[in-house]
């Protein structure tokens, strides 16, 4: 983590943990986030933390929203599913009006949960599983980010139709909801486009050791047209060392825990090609016309550019939240809930719009695709799958 984000999150820290007294006034409007800053879920939530801060610092530039100022106090979830839930009550216990999860249904539902039991509005900056929704979470509660259904139907998709990838080998990470869910839709929507999968296979994340899933591979005695991994953290990095090691070259394709710079440099120019995934944005031109001015706003912030799709859910999550306490005029649960469902979002991160409490809080969306070359990420495109998986 930068010096400056360290620094950021220090200030948050000590405000959160210091104060006796409530957090909200009638001069602010307080979100309470539990983002993770530390431990695996890091690499996914930092880059959030940090785009919800240049949020914040631009729409306090700028008057606010209804007259008052946002203030976003993030106190550390630790990775911890617990730690996660009872940081949410203490930020909810001092007045914090929303929440903000984190980037995974296992480790960010504790936070949404308590949300909905406070009767307000909570929202994962990136969770994409179909279990982030208002069916299992109450009708107060979002993810910004596509279903599973949408990465894995786009990614087959991709493989399929664009690049006439026609037989497949699947590797799935039992780790969490999200790497196994991520699998299921895949292989579905491949076969439904008329692909053949060769093998399903699955890994442990923290195994490091691949080479029992290289056995059974090698046993079936023809290379797949497509590779697709579904795993989590630096586990990704070590399953495409191991395969391109042993001779399979086939493309490698993946959803958005992919998009972690510290794995594309692990991967480096040897291993890290014919690498593809499908994640939230490109942060580059031709993503959206608004990226140009966002990146400039980060820049000035931390003195670096962007490097993930990550940093934009976080600011996506602020400004999309400021969008609807507008159209509400209020931060009130049901109200502001009803307003997410009523609008529409032009984000960095695509356009957004909700389905209703009955239909999931489905975020109708689309994706975007990127290729690794010699470890660096470039822009393929934006795709929207014509059919998805039921979720």
């Amino acid at each position: 983590m930068m010096k400056t984000s360290k620094l950021l999150l220090a200030a948050g820290l000590v405000l959160a943990s210091s104060s006796s007294a409530a957090f909200a006034d009638d001069d602010k409007i307080v979100i309470g986030g539990a983002l993770s800053m530390t431990g695996i879920q890091a690499p996914l939530d930092t880059p959030g933390f940090n785009g919800a801060q240049v949020a914040v610092k631009y729409l306090n530039d700028n008057g606010g929203v209804l007259g008052k100022k946002i203030e976003f106090i993030n106190i550390d979830g630790k990775s911890d599913p617990v730690t996660v839930g009872n940081v949410a009550v203490e930020l909810i216990d001092k007045g914090a009006q929303v929440i903000v999860a984190p980037c995974d249904f296992d480790f960010g539902s504790p936070a949404s949960r308590e949300a909905q039991s406070a009767d307000i509005v909570g929202i994962s900056t990136c969770a994409s599983d179909p279990l982030y929704s208002s069916w299992s979470l109450g009708d107060k509660q979002f993810t910004l980010s596509m279903w599973n259904t949408t990465m894995g139907a786009t990614a087959a998709d991709f493989a399929l139709k664009e690049k006439g990838w026609k037989t497949a080998y699947v590797v799935t990470d039992q780790f969490i909801a999200y790497t196994k869910s991520l699998s299921k839709y895949f292989v579905e929507q491949f076969k439904a486009d008329g692909g053949e999968i060769l093998l399903e296979d699955t890994y442990t994340n923290g195994d490091n050791n691949f080479s029992a899933q290289l056995s059974r591979l090698q046993a079936l005695g023809k290379k797949p047209d497509v590779i697709f991994v579904s795993s989590y953290g630096t586990d990704i990095g070590v399953i495409i060392r191991a395969l391109r090691e042993v001779g399979y070259d086939a493309p490698v394709l993946g959803g958005d825990a992919y998009d972690d710079p510290a794995m594309h440099e692990a991967l480096g120019e040897k291993f890290g090609n014919d690498v593809y995934f499908v994640t939230h944005t490109w942060m580059g031109a031709g993503a959206d016309p608004e990226m140009e001015k966002f990146i400039g706003l980060y820049k000035e912030m931390f003195g670096k550019d962007p490097d993930t799709s990550f940093v934009s859910t976080g600011w996506d999550t602020i400004m999309m939240i400021a969008q609807a306490i507008t159209a509400a005029g209020t931060t009130e649960g049901a109200a502001l809930a009803k307003a997410l469902e009523d609008g529409n979002f032009k984000l960095l991160t695509g356009e957004l719009d909700y389905g209703t409490a009955e239909e999931g809080h489905v975020p109708n969306k689309a994706a975007a695709v990127i290729e690794l070359k010699a470890g660096k990420p470039s822009f393929v495109g934006w795709r929207k799958p014509e059919s998805l998986p039921k979720p």
